[in-house]
């Protein structure tokens, strides 16, 4: 989600009133072939197929992903086809198999998305009582409005619309197809207290209008309206604002795989609206007055629990009219069959797509993700040339290189419902988006990389990658996006998250966020590549391990 729209959310938010392998079969040889063996077995193959990870090829590579002639990437538009084709034709120099059946070419998982602007003039209605789209409410950034015709409504109030533990302001309620209307905020006591514990470290859980969302979508609603506590003069600046990104494109998959409802994710939930209110609207869609409503407040903070609705909300009718059309975009992967283990299959992954042209001005986007998309090509040929000679991995090893992550991850959301290889028999996710620079957080003269996710489903898959850095590249581990609570979400926003979020163990690689991030100026001059490689390196001996280990990493953990 934009910065800007999270954080006046946020502003928006806050102002609730106070109240190892098998042993071989031994076998005689001559001493001479022994030797030869034993020579052999000392070689560390790790090692010797990492050093063929070069800045040289990373940036001969990064130079054509990054170039112009891609127009950076945009999904759905020529640059991003073209972008499509030059990885095929790399995979395929490199020596991997194409994976997918039944399509014009095995390299490419082809798939629709709907890309949608909304169009000028909605609004709702509410006892004859007209409130503007973009001045009285507006949606959490853009999606696919569940409105495209005039719609009428009979709204639900669920007080403040969570569920925790004993208590559910959804208890008795069917809201199934239906809107809700609900309070930012958590219940609190009449000292100020809230009446639910925190989730884990995160004292605020609730206050995000996100897991409000997802939390209605799993009861089935169709669009939830979060009545914010700001005056309605207030609200409508804090609209403003937002307007021109609220203009920006909206994707969404039209066929989504089966739903896997998640509390915890900190992005716009498929499916429904989510939508904030002013005052005034929200106490219309509610049925009731400012003073009805703080007595409800207190009542529920008195109780101590969830109470039933006093209001009756009135008929509404809602018009989010949108401009739609059909994009067909690609994933683009290699597949490299392992030996004894060849059933089972390790994902390396990257997305290749960026933001496009925007008046006028290429975002060539060589950071984001260009880097993480050479370094998955550069892994790949390492392990192709391993196989050649002899020391191929034992498990499969599936490159895929996502599309559509910047429009909310949806390649990954796509392979992840319609897999080439089942996702049972997948053991893990190694993610790389953003790895060719320093943060605003590091001196360039460190030489580190930040890890997401490697401990929150399997500690064995942790003790590798933390095993593999000590044995190998020796980078500053840095684990500040991986803690409960973490501001920026970051755990949330890329690829890994839809293999995290069915049980699939991930690590998540990247630097963070610098001054060239999103904008038209991240260009492969800005590029480390000797930073690059190293961490590629990392990438390669976590993979390799996983790979030729005896045993399938388990799955032992399920953090926050």
């Amino acid at each position: 989600m934009n910065k800007l729209i999270m954080q006046g959310l946020l502003a928006l938010a806050c102002g609730l009133p106070a109240a190892a392998q098998q042993a071989p079969a031994k076998i005689k040889v001559k001493t001479k072939n022994a030797a030869a063996s034993a020579t052999s077995a000392a070689v560390d193959w790790s090692r010797t197929y990492a050093a063929t990870i070069v800045p040289a090829e990373l940036r001969q590579r990064l130079t054509v992903v990054a170039s112009d002639a891609f127009q950076g990437r945009e999904v759905g538009q020529p640059g991003q086809k073209l972008a499509a084709d030059y990885l095929v034709k790399q995979l395929t120099e490199i020596g991997l198999q194409g994976p997918v059946t039944g399509g014009d070419t095995p390299y490419l998982q082809h798939f629709q998305l709907t890309r949608g602007n909304y169009a000028e003039g909605g609004y709702l209605k509410v006892n004859d009582q007209r409130f503007e789209w973009l001045s009285d409410f507006f949606s959490y950034g853009p999606m696919a409005s569940p409105f495209l015709k005039e719609t009428v409504s009979k709204p639900v109030f669920v007080g403040f619309g969570v569920e925790q533990g004993t208590y559910s302001d959804y208890n008795g309620l069917d809201v199934k197809g239906r809107d809700v209307v609900a309070l930012m905020g958590e219940p609190q006591d009449d000292r100020g207290h809230k009446l639910l514990k925190p989730m884990g470290r995160k004292p605020d859980y609730w206050d995000s209008g996100l897991r409000k969302a997802a939390l209605a979508k799993a009861h089935g609603a169709r669009s939830i309206f979060l009545v914010t506590f700001a005056p309605t003069a207030a609200f409508r600046k804090e609209a403003e604002q937002f307007a021109s990104t609220l203009h920006d494109p909206a994707f969404s998959l039209p066929e989504p795989g089966p739903e896997i409802i998640d509390t915890v994710a900190e992005n716009i939930p498929p499916g429904i609206g989510v939508y904030l209110t002013s005052q005034d609207l929200g106490l219309a869609l509610a049925g009731t007055t400012m003073n009805g409503l703080l007595d409800y407040v207190r009542a529920v903070g008195a109780a101590g629990r969830a109470l039933p609705s006093p209001f009756q909300s009135p008929t509404a009718t809602v018009f989010l009219p949108q401009k739609e059309e059909q994009l067909t975009t690609e994933n683009v992967m290699g597949y490299l069959e392992g030996s004894d283990k060849k059933d089972e299959v390790l994902v390396i992954s990257a997305h290749y797509d960026h933001l496009g042209v925007k008046h006028d001005t290429i975002y060539n986007g060589a950071d984001d993700d260009g880097s993480g998309t050479v370094a998955v090509l550069q892994i790949a040929q390492a392990f192709a040339k391993a196989k050649k000679e002899g020391h191929g991995p034992r498990r499969s090893i599936l490159f895929v290189l996502m599309t559509a992550e910047e429009e909310g991850l949806f390649g990954s959301e796509y392979y992840t419902a319609h897999p080439v290889l089942p996702l049972a028999s997948t053991i893990a996710d190694l993610n790389i988006d953003m790895v060719g620079r320093t943060d605003r957080k590091h001196s360039p003269k460190k030489h580190f990389v930040c890890l997401v996710g490697s401990d929150k489903l399997s500690s064995e898959l942790h003790t590798i990658s933390e095993a593999a850095n000590r044995d190998y590249t020796k980078l500053e581990l840095d684990y500040r996006f991986n803690v409960p609570g973490e501001p920026e979400h970051i755990y949330y926003r890329s690829d890994h998250y839809n293999f995290a979020r069915r049980k699939i163990p991930v690590i998540f690689y990247t630097t963070g966020e610098h001054v060239d991030y999103h904008k038209a100026t991240d260009d492969v001059e800005k590029i480390e590549f000797d930073k690059l490689a190293e961490r590629a390196q990392l990438v390669f001996h976590t993979a390799w391990t996983l790979a030729n280990r005896e045993q399938r990493i388990v799955v032992d953990s399920n953090k926050p």
